[in-house]
């Protein structure tokens, strides 16, 4: 049995995509702009916390973009944990220039961006905005990073559906360039065991793991 106090020990993380926004419904780039969850959203964010009841968390981080981190509060507060904690690096990716267009509007003025941004394509260039690798290279850190400061632990992480496609394609051993066939729910969770000490490395866990 390993000991939590073991830095080789492996960090169980779920991450989860955030409750829903007013502009998820209306399909505008949300980015780094920071839009508060709606009503269902909240609601959404409570029955996660029912369902993460006996996965037996020991902290809570989160983006601090607002609709992340006020799921995270919603959760943390349920299931009795200390305020969760905040890392830039759990961001969603800056979509430059476009931030706070709606997809609509893009379709017109930008077609083919707007095709690209659809189809989720990590490879799209946002004037202005986070390329690709720069983007991945801070969530894996970010990630290796908590996982360094709670070695065998069980963590919560609250996040974007872009940030999850990168984790996805990591921990799939997937190229960084790959489009893929899916898309994060609101509230939708990937596990994950991750290993910060001598070496880095991380893995796909099994859901809730006991």
């Amino acid at each position: 049995m390993t000991s939590r106090h073991d830095t080789h020990a492996a960090t169980t993380i779920c991450v989860t995509r955030h409750g829903e926004t007013d502009w998820n419904i209306t399909g505008v780039l949300q980015g780094w702009i920071d839009v508060p969850l709606n009503e269902n959203g909240r609601r959404q964010a409570s029955e996660m916390a029912e369902r993460f009841k006996d996965c037996g968390f020991a902290r809570v981080w989160t983006s601090p973009l607002s609709r992340a981190s006020e799921t995270a509060e919603i959760v943390a507060d349920v299931l009795g944990l200390p305020a969760p904690l905040r890392s830039d690096g759990l961001k969603e990716r800056s979509f430059g220039l476009i931030q706070g267009m709606t997809k609509r509007d893009l379709s017109i003025l930008h077609p083919g961006l707007h095709a690209d941004i659809v189809r989720r394509d990590p490879a799209c260039h946002f004037d202005e905005g986070e390329s690709p690798d720069h983007f991945a290279d801070r969530i894996i850190a970010a990630l290796h990073e908590i996982a360094g400061r709670h070695p065998g632990e069980r963590l919560l992480v609250v996040t974007h559906g872009w940030v999850m496609d990168v984790i996805t394609r990591h921990v799939r051993q997937l190229p960084r360039t790959l489009v893929l066939d899916m898309k994060r729910k609101n509230g939708e969770s990937l596990w994950l065991a991750v290993t910060s000490g001598s070496t880095l490395s991380m893995r796909e866990a099994v859901d809730c793991p006991i």
